[in-house]
């Protein structure tokens, strides 16, 4: 699954500016107190000196320049004192000198508006068209929208590919050292994967965004956060037999889908729109594995419960909370205890901003070569099995609703 990137020239120099351009001047963008993404951060650590933001494409022109306004009045004020603030890209386009051209771009707009070919969800598309080669770094989900887009995501995706387009898609999971050392366990020992078992339980009080909790503006807890867990179970066990997928939900109006401490009024939100508390997905892989997937909106404070399993023969291999501190705890063959492996000091936001500048600079390093680990290729297939896993626990809801309704009848 690790995607090797063809090689180009070296475009730049160790001591050259870095010029990028930053679509959206959110959170993901920016950071936020709700978790540790911040690519801003990330490039200043990697590029120091040498990163320019020559533009901060976002339609809240008034953020925009709030939130540098805030870094130009700290010791990164090289990178952002000549930024420019534009709406839109082609607002960009018309004031951009040629010295501002720039050497990547980073998209972290809201999915809505990216990995389609519909004019003002096309992003990626504008982007190649006027910066053919520009490399891309692109934010998870790819998108969001009707299930029947998947397949212009999927043209997105080839004209990435066809155009040798370098592009690099936000799931920053697949770099935590944990992850790697178990990609490695099953690469050294030649094992096949034979089931996934995910969970992902979610810390619901600490999401205040009305956005999240309505499913015609998210997509819904699975494809907007999930997608994380459903592309890790992806990594280990390849490609899913779609077909295969069924799923269970716990919806908002029945009796153990209640919930005590939510930070917005959800009558607010059309009935129809609310999310479910739950839901449970299996599938098939291509393999013959098996995999499954559980997503709760169950718990309060701040920190959530996620948990990755892999199963090969003779082993078994569980990542524990991967986002705050990764523990990897492997049983295999001749014992019945686990080994518990941590890793410390390890930023996956860093390790996948960091192979993306190095693969565009064509770092050559023995010991540690470049490797983009997502492709925007196989970030689509992540969105397609997420949107199974969608459609069936609501397929499913469907029929037991009218089950009901006849039993009533």
């Amino acid at each position: 699954m690790t995607e090797k990137i063809p090689r180009t020239e070296a475009r730049l120099t160790d001591s050259s500016d870095f010029n990028v351009l930053f679509i959206g001047a959110g959170n993901i963008m920016f950071g936020s107190p709700e978790g540790p993404w911040n690519h801003s951060f990330r490039l200043e650590h990697k590029l120091g000196p040498r990163l320019k933001v020559v533009g901060l494409v976002d339609p809240n022109t008034e953020r925009a320049r709030e939130t540098l306004a805030k870094k130009c009045d700290s010791f990164v004020v090289s990178a952002y004192k000549d930024t420019r603030v534009c709406k839109n890209l082609d607002e960009f386009l018309q004031v951009m000198t040629p010295k501002e051209r720039p050497h990547a771009a980073i998209v972290g707009s809201p999915p809505m508006f990216r990995g389609t070919v519909q004019q003002g969800r096309d992003i990626e598309a504008q982007l190649m068209k006027h910066f053919p080669g520009l490399p891309l770094f692109v934010e998870k989900p790819v998108t969001t929208g009707p299930l029947e887009e998947v397949k212009e995501t999927y043209e997105i995706a080839k004209r990435i590919s066809d155009s040798h387009t370098i592009c690099s898609v936000g799931y920053m999971l697949r770099y935590l050292k944990a992850v790697q050392m178990m990609k490695k366990i099953l690469l050294d020992n030649n094992l096949t994967v034979m089931s996934t078992i995910a969970r992902y339980a979610c810390a619901y009080e600490a999401i205040a965004k009305p956005e999240w909790w309505d499913k015609s503006k998210s997509a819904g807890p699975v494809i907007e956060q999930g997608t994380h867990f459903c592309d890790l179970s992806r990594y280990f066990g390849g490609e899913v037999d779609v077909s295969t997928v069924a799923a269970h939900s716990l919806e908002w109006d029945e009796n153990a889908g209640k919930l005590s401490k939510q930070t917005i009024d959800e009558s607010q939100i059309p009935p129809g729109n609310r999310i479910p508390r739950v839901t449970s997905a299996t599938w098939k892989y291509e393999s013959g594995a098996v995999g499954s997937f559980v997503h709760l909106v169950a718990l309060q404070g701040h920190s959530y419960s996620c948990e990755l399993e892999v199963y090969a023969d003779g082993y078994q291999l569980k990542l524990v909370d991967p986002y705050v501190a990764p523990v990897l705890y492997v049983r295999q063959p001749g014992e019945d205890t686990e080994t518990r492996m941590t890793f410390a000091d390890d930023d996956p936001f860093f390790s996948e901003i960091s192979h993306f500048i190095d693969t565009i600079e064509n770092v050559q390093d023995e010991d540690n070569q470049p490797q983009i680990l997502s492709s925007f290729d196989d970030a689509a297939r992540t969105y397609e099995l997420t949107w199974a896993i969608r459609h069936a626990a609501e397929r499913s809801r469907a029929e037991t609703l009218a089950r009901q309704n006849a039993k009533k009848d």
